[in-house]
């Protein structure tokens, strides 16, 4: 039996090869005893997403919980990760768990860990429940009944999705947004967001609104070289102001402009902190990833904000919005995190707080990034995954680790940074940056660029691969 291990944000593996019922039931046993010894008479809240198995495998989480007498919130149909955390904080649970791998590809799937408090349970709790996986399950699930669990109180069927949308509109002026004059497009990509905002906004432009757990063979990960179609679905049209992407479990964003023009998580990050910060008059602190631009200091400086720079992995953001009062927590990967709502990633939400700034300031996309640019100066991010053989992938990081870089092609380095992976910068003004970092799970090789244009990222990260691979 193989060992299985949580990663930067929980276990995922292949459905039917890693991930059966065999060994959902191992990790669900291992939950369920560390609740046990944690609380007294502890609850969860169980849901999932779009994926394959996704209700076979949350049913199965239940039924072993149920086993050991742990009360269960069964969610109904499928959610999104922000829905089962804003649950855990609602239902008073001391657990939730999501079954889903996010915007990995539609052959994975995946178990999610969420703490009391409405987003990831930190990596040492995490560690705890690893550690108690046994080699072999001793729950057998098809002798256990799901309808004598809800008789013995053990397990209750919960409406998340009705929860979200109303907890959605005491939160926002969705009148503004309805009744401006702008129109908006929405891209779910198969997953999860997709039936908050029909009911939401039943009038709007979608796109993969529809049931298709093979994601139409595509990881469901809002960037741009996955949305073509959108993009272009909204250039076509001429008359779309702003497009919303969210990926398979809704926890990320994208988003697009008028123009059908991608537009990043950096932006994103840095228009959220403008909008609460000017416009909507809120404080606290704001924490980034390490791979977030440098422009996010520039613009805290500018409003005399705080803020701190984390390792990559939007648990170590949540730790920090838990214990202090945080205006935003964002990563580049487009996982971003506000007040006033849960610490948790969540696209929708996000979406709909720039859709409301748009409504409110009668202002298009490009035109509010301008006003962030006369703050921080224009910029362009790119990213280039190499998929690189194990040994090659270990050289380079060894590489790295050594000091052995000090130019890629015309660009000399003038400081380096190490706190996750290497952020090699090019310029005393930070407007030029590489960085160069190894994921942890599987043989790729992740480069980043800033530039102050397009060109000039992309240029930067070709000098990146041909330094390193020759």
């Amino acid at each position: 039996m193989q060992k299985i291990k949580f990663g930067t944000d929980g276990w995922r593996a292949i459905i039917a090869k890693d991930f059966t019922v065999e060994n959902v039931t191992r990790v669900a046993e291992a939950t369920a005893a560390w609740l046990l010894k944690e609380k007294k008479n502890p609850s969860v809240i169980v849901g999932h997403d779009c994926r394959f198995g996704g209700k076979l495998f949350a049913e199965t989480v239940a039924k072993v919980m149920g086993a050991n007498g742990v009360k269960t919130f069964l969610a109904e149909g499928f959610v999104s990760t922000p829905m089962i955390s804003m649950g855990a904080l609602d239902y008073k649970c001391d657990l939730g768990i999501i079954i889903t791998a996010s915007h990995n590809p539609p052959s994975y799937n995946g178990f999610k860990l969420k703490g009391s408090y409405g987003g990831p349970l930190t990596p040492s709790k995490v560690q705890e429940i690893e550690d108690r996986i046994k080699d072999q399950s001793s729950v057998d699930t098809e002798k256990i009944s799901l309808k004598e669990l809800v008789e013995k109180n053990l397990l209750v069927v919960v409406d998340l999705e009705s929860d979200y949308v109303r907890h959605v509109e005491k939160h926002f002026d969705l009148d503004a947004i309805r009744n401006s004059k702008m129109k908006f497009a929405y891209d779910a990509m198969y997953g999860s967001g997709q039936n908050v905002i029909k009911r939401l906004f039943p009038n709007i432009t979608m796109l993969h609104c529809d049931d298709n757990p093979g994601f139409h063979g595509q990881a469901p990960e809002p960037i741009h070289k996955n949305l073509k179609e959108f993009s272009e679905l909204i250039r076509k049209s001429g008359n779309i102001d702003c497009g919303l992407v969210t990926d398979g479990d809704a926890d990320r964003i994208g988003l697009y402009d008028n123009k059908g023009n991608f537009v990043d998580s950096h932006h994103i990050i840095l228009l959220l902190i403008h909008y609460l910060y000017k416009y909507k008059g809120m404080r606290g602190k704001v924490c980034t990833a390490f791979s977030t631009t440098p422009k996010v200091e520039k613009l805290c400086k500018h409003y005399g904000i705080p803020v701190e720079t984390v390792k990559i992995g939007f648990k170590y953001i949540c730790e920090i919005m838990i214990h202090e009062d945080v205006l935003l927590g964002g990563e580049e990967s487009g996982g971003i995190a506000i007040k006033g709502h849960i610490p948790e990633r969540d696209g929708i939400w996000m979406g709909l707080v720039i859709w409301e700034f748009m409504a409110k300031s009668g202002k298009s996309l490009p035109d509010l990034v301008k006003e962030v640019y006369d703050i921080v100066g224009a910029f362009a991010f790119e990213r280039s995954d190499l998929h690189l053989k194990e040994e090659v992938k270990e050289k380079i990081v060894k590489n790295t680790a050594n000091g052995a870089y000090t130019s890629f092609g015309k660009y000399n380095v003038k400081r380096v940074e190490d706190m996750d992976g290497y952020k090699y910068f090019f310029d005393d003004d930070n407007r030029e940056w590489l960085l160069i970092r190894a994921s942890g799970t599987e043989p790729v090789l992740r480069t980043y660029a800033e530039s102050t244009t397009r060109e000039g990222a992309f240029e930067i990260l070709k000098a990146a691969e041909n330094t390193l691979l020759n």
